[in-house]
């Protein structure tokens, strides 16, 4: 009986896809080329499942072209990539990459919220500039975080994680807006209050954006929500782009209505918004906050699971979709 195609779409780490190529005949990318969608459907034309690392459009179009594509396994807990309907419309099976990543996710996020805050990297870029001439009292005066309102929009286990490091370890008072309150017993170990979004924003020294991206979650901070924060307040995504309005925060950054961002994360990433790149007071990160080679090799470890779980007939591990029908061969 012959193996399973499977296709992978980026490279990854080497010991993984030859773990795959015990089970699979493999098709990898070692080169790390990007492919068009045109080039993607061809290649997936012959193949029974792929591994995909969150770049790739997994849509109707490229659907008909794949006739045997049975599961698409992202290494990625988001999965907007996908068009969770017609693959399962199509009986395609879809997986993600949840928990092995949350704390290591978490640990980014307080980092960018401390670099923010603390004005490290536009200090940085004067020291390097070579304009470090002398001491000011004012000089890259920043925002305390110790003893502040941390503000969490989306507290799933990533936002907990973010919750816990503030209340915990740093003495701060945390509110959190989320679409389904955590039971008693999470907020308590979390420290955190429940508030309606238009409080969080008014109150909080620093808002940290941890929710997924859907349609109803698109510029989920623009500029009425700018409005509402303080002028001395910091903004963190790590979520996914599109839940800020790029456009509007570099507005409200250049007018020093919010006194700065961190950002991981873009609409239309892996391009940028050009008046981000002018501002001073933004820190910027090329979506990183799960890069670390353990948590990357868990990420990649945990795709290759579910496609080896799916086609040994176990089911998938973390699947996103519930396919009524799978594809036959």
């Amino acid at each position: 009986m012959s193996k399973p195609r499977i296709l992978v779409a980026r490279a990854i780490f080497p010991e993984v896809v030859a773990r795959l190529a015990q089970h699979f005949e493999v098709e990898a990318n070692p080169d790390d080329v990007i492919w068009s969608p045109q080039e993607l459907a061809a290649r997936l034309a012959d193949k029974d499942g792929a591994f995909t690392t969150g770049s790739q459009r997994i849509d109707a179009a490229l659907l008909s072209a794949a006739p045997r594509l049975k599961i698409v396994a992202n290494m990625a807990v988001g999965y907007n990539n996908f068009d969770v309907d017609a693959m399962t419309a199509a009986g395609v099976q879809g997986t993600n990459t949840p928990d092995v990543l949350t704390e290591t996710t978490a640990d980014f996020g307080f980092a960018l919220l401390m670099a923010t805050a603390r004005r490290i990297a536009e200090s940085e870029h004067f020291l390097r500039a070579g304009k470090w001439t002398t001491w000011r009292y004012d000089m890259f005066a920043g925002s305390d975080i110790h003893g502040s309102t941390l503000g969490i929009i989306g507290m799933g286990r990533i936002g907990q994680g973010i919750a816990k490091r503030g209340a915990h370890g740093f003495g701060m008072n945390v509110v959190y807006h989320n679409r389904s309150r955590l039971s008693p017993a999470l907020e308590a170990e979390c420290k955190a209050r429940y508030v309606e979004k238009d409080e969080l924003l008014r109150t909080a020294d620093h808002v940290v954006l941890v929710l997924p991206y859907t349609p109803a979650s698109h510029h989920t901070i623009g500029a009425d929500e700018l409005a509402l924060m303080k002028p001395t307040a910091t903004l963190i995504n790590i979520a996914r782009g599109g839940i800020v309005d790029d456009a509007a925060l570099a507005v409200a950054l250049r007018e020093r209505r919010i006194a700065a961002a961190g950002l991981d994360v873009f609409e239309g990433e892996p391009s940028v918004h050009p008046d981000l790149l002018t501002v001073p007071n933004v820190v910027l990160t090329p979506h990183i906050a799960s890069a670390t080679v353990p948590t990357r090799l868990a990420m990649a470890n945990l795709a290759a699971d579910n496609l080896i779980a799916f086609f040994d007939g176990r089911g998938p591990l973390t699947p996103v979709n519930q396919p009524a029908a799978a594809r036959s061969a």
